[in-house]
């Protein structure tokens, strides 16, 4: 189907159908927004590290707080 036809199947639904397709398309696009902006921040954070910017933890210090409480087991 292209866009055009579901326009146009779109259009023959009632009132409340439209609005309840609109609100499921424009929750889509929100999330997959909000995973394009968390993914953004992983790879920055990954990049900091690999760059020096930040110092990641070495693995008795990473253990350790697993240990202190933390964070949670």
């Amino acid at each position: 189907m292209s866009v055009q036809e579901i326009a146009e199947a779109v259009m023959e639904l009632s009132e409340s159908d439209r609005l309840e397709l609109a609100r499921r398309i424009v929750d889509s696009v929100v999330a997959e927004r909000q995973s394009a902006v968390e993914v953004a921040r992983a790879v920055q954070g990954i990049e900091d590290v690999l760059t020096g910017k930040v110092r990641g933890l070495s693995e008795p210090s990473f253990g350790g707080h697993w240990n202190d409480g933390l964070l949670p087991p």
